[in-house]
């Protein structure tokens, strides 16, 4: 858990010139322990990472189970302390088990990501963000595209022939087709619209808008559908209990966390989430 050297995201309050004496004197700190080296300026998430493990630290000596040390810079911890620290942590957050009618809430709002052998035939047309394009003027193209495709007079052949003039995916020279693909296949983003979302869920033909990822804008048509089984209830009660109970543990971590910094003494940085490797 050593800080790293080099600037990076702006959370620590250094100057990058070399020689800067204020810099030096004054390095983050937590009431007034020193998160790192003078003249060093570690990363925004190592900074972080640093000041949520001595805030833990010290709540431990707080509490007398780690002893006090007459250090002026955060000492790291050791695998005894951080066993120490964890079991702090498993003591002041213990989050009791979610109930029958919480997990059956859960899974009903949830129904369709509790199915399984779900897949589409599905072919597209990628426009793809790269470094440097015009992202606007490429949208518009994407969006042109697909208007043209909706037309109701437009050939069965054109998506193929668009495709191979037009999209960035290898898949293009295939007329765009993916064959068939799960949840897991593709991007989170269109695994959200083709598998999870209301309007597209059952959905057939051309997607009536652009789908964004991470890679750019897709012209999608989903050709066939295979539905696969609905898990029941009884089937995924033990996996929807692990998940509401790591997301009652998560809020209440961070609401821990938040207090510790509440009432502590934060120099150089502004503490927003509880990200330490500690408490994850």
């Amino acid at each position: 858990m050593a800080a790293a050297n080099g600037c990076g995201g702006g959370a620590c309050q250094c100057n990058a010139a070399e020689g800067d004496r204020d810099a030096e004197a004054a390095p983050a700190s937590v009431n007034g322990i020193a998160l790192h080296r003078p003249g060093e300026c570690p990363d925004e998430h190592t900074l972080r990472e640093l000041a949520w493990t001595e805030l833990l630290r010290q709540e431990a000596v707080r509490l007398g189970l780690l002893p006090p040390l007459d250090v002026q810079e955060a000492p790291p911890l050791g695998e005894a302390e951080q066993e120490i620290v964890q079991r702090m942590l498993d003591r002041a957050i213990e989050i009791p088990a979610p109930s029958e009618a919480e997990c059956r809430r859960y899974y009903d709002a949830r129904r369709a990501h509790f199915a399984i052998g779900r897949r589409v035939h599905a072919r597209h047309i990628l426009f793809a963000v790269t470094q440097g394009i015009d992202v606007p003027k490429l949208a518009a193209r994407a969006e042109q595209c697909l208007i043209e495709l909706r037309h109701k007079a437009v050939a069965p052949t054109r998506f193929a022939e668009r495709a191979r003039e037009l999209s960035n995916c290898p898949s293009g020279a295939d007329g765009g087709d993916l064959g068939w693909i799960g949840p897991d296949d593709c991007a989170d983003e269109l695994t959200a619209e083709l598998f999870h979302g209301e309007s597209g869920r059952d959905a057939l033909g051309l997607h009536p808008r652009l789908m964004h990822s991470r890679y750019g804008f897709h012209v999608i048509e989903v050709l066939q559908r295979d539905p696969g089984r609905q898990q029941s209830f009884e089937e995924v009660r033990q996996r929807i209990t692990v998940q509401l109970a790591q997301q009652s543990r998560a809020k209440a971590l961070h609401q821990y966390m938040q207090l510790l910094a509440g009432g502590a003494e934060v120099q150089g940085l502004v503490l927003q989430g509880a990200d330490s490797l500690l408490v994850q």
